[in-house]
């Protein structure tokens, strides 16, 4: 979502990054983890979600396809193992896919509408 905001020249709702990191470390701090271990996860978070916002596209600023950068998704999701994986190709479908639906929504109702969301 973060994406398409960006490519449509528009910047993210603070109030809906906020919910995001705050509904992260409300779950994290429901399944037991304390205010340190909390703090540190977080932080750790904001990075690869920068990291993967900076680095997961792969193709040209005019193409409106979205091309996934590998080496970025096997660094964080080790378990998809390589690209010819039918798992990568799974995920790889989906991210594509999904970036294709919220292209298309208008940013006024982004949110509410990926609910509707289905591959």
């Amino acid at each position: 979502m973060m994406i398409v905001f960006k490519k449509k020249g528009q910047k993210f709702d603070q109030k809906s990054y906020d919910s995001l990191f705050f509904n992260i470390e409300n779950n994290l701090r429901e399944l037991g983890f304390g205010d340190v271990a909390v703090n540190t996860k977080m932080k750790n978070l904001n990075k690869i979600l920068y990291d993967i916002l900076l680095k997961i596209e792969n193709n040209d600023q005019n193409d409106r396809k979205f091309k996934i950068n590998s080496k970025l998704v096997l660094k964080y999701f080790s378990d998809l193992k390589e690209p010819k994986n039918d798992k990568f190709i799974k995920f790889e479908t989906y991210l594509s896919n999904f970036y294709k639906f919220c292209f298309e929504l208008p940013l006024k109702n982004m949110i509410e509408s990926i609910l509707k969301f289905k591959l």
